[in-house]
C-alpha cells in the first residue's frame, strides 16, 4: 500500500516514513502543500497523511483542491491544533479522519489501515445536479448561480434527495431520514415540503427537478431538471 505523507516538520516526516515503512507501507514524502498537492495529483496513493499547517498551501486548501478535482484518495489530517472547530473544518473540507499531535503511532497505523480498507469512493463535500448546488457545511443552496434561501427542513429534504439523485425514494424513506422513524404526524407533510421546494427551486427557474413517481414516491433527476 502506497502512502503520501505531507508535513513540513522534517524530523517528524522522517520518523513517520520509517515507522510506516516498518509496517509494510511504501511511503513518499512532501514538505510543503504545493508539492504535496502536485504529488497527490500525479500519483495513485492508497491514502494521504496531511498536516494542516504547511508552507505554500495549508492542508485545508490541499484537501479542498483534491476534492474539487474529484480525487477521492482517503485523507487523514494531522495538526497540532486541538480545537473542535479545526476538526470540523478538516472534515467539512473533505478529510476522512483527523489526528491531533502528539499521537500514538499504533493509532495512526490502525486508522490508516481502516481508511485503506474503505477505499476511495466518491464523497464530494458539495452536492449537485445540473445547475442545482448544495453545500451541507455552509448551509447554502444555489440554482443557476442564484442563492436560494431554504428553511432547515427544506434544506434537509433537498440534501436527502440530492444524495440519492436519480433514485426513486418512498414517502416513508423521506419521513425516516428528514423527520424520524417515530414521526406520528400526517405523512402528507412530505408532499407539502416537496411543493415548497418546487416553488423555490423549480418553477422560478423553469426547471422540473423533483419528479413524482406515481404509486411510489419521488425522484430528483440527476441532471437537475
Amino acid at each position: 500500500m502506497r502512502l503520501l505523507v505531507v508535513d513540513d516538520e522534517r524530523r517528524l516526516a522522517t520518523g513517520l516514513r520509517r515507522g510506516l515503512e516498518a509496517e509494510g507501507f511504501a511511503v513518499d514524502v512532501a514538505y510543503n502543500g504545493t508539492d504535496g498537492l502536485w504529488m497527490a495529483q500525479e500519483n495513485d496513493f492508497d491514502a494521504i497523511v496531511l498536516d494542516v499547517m504547511l508552507p505554500g498551501l495549508n492542508g485545508y486548501r490541499v484537501c479542498a483542491e483534491l476534492r474539487t478535482q474529484h480525487i477521492w484518495t482517503p485523507i487523514l489530517m494531522l495538526t497540532a491544533k486541538d480545537g473542535e472547530w479545526d476538526e470540523v473544518e478538516a472534515l467539512d473540507t473533505g478529510a476522512d479522519d483527523y489526528l491531533t499531535k502528539p499521537f500514538s503511532h499504533a493509532v495512526l497505523v490502525a486508522r490508516l489501515r481502516a481508511l485503506v480498507r474503505r477505499g476511495a469512493p466518491e464523497r464530494p463535500a458539495t452536492l449537485s445536479a445540473g445547475d442545482l448546488w448544495l453545500d451541507p457545511a455552509a448551509r447554502r443552496v444555489r440554482r443557476g448561480g442564484v442563492d436560494v434561501p431554504l428553511t432547515a427542513r427544506e434544506f434537509a429534504l433537498l440534501e436527502f434527495l440530492l444524495r440519492r439523485s436519480g433514485e426513486a425514494v418512498t414517502k416513508q424513506q423521506v419521513l425516516a431520514h428528514v423527520w424520524d422513524d417515530n414521526f406520528e404526524g400526517d405523512p402528507n407533510i412530505v408532499e407539502v415540503y416537496v411543493g415548497r421546494l418546487r416553488n423555490k427551486l423549480d418553477r422560478p427557474f423553469g426547471r422540473a427537478a423533483i419528479e413524482t413517481v406515481r404509486g411510489f414516491g419521488y425522484r430528483l433527476v440527476s441532471d437537475g431538471g
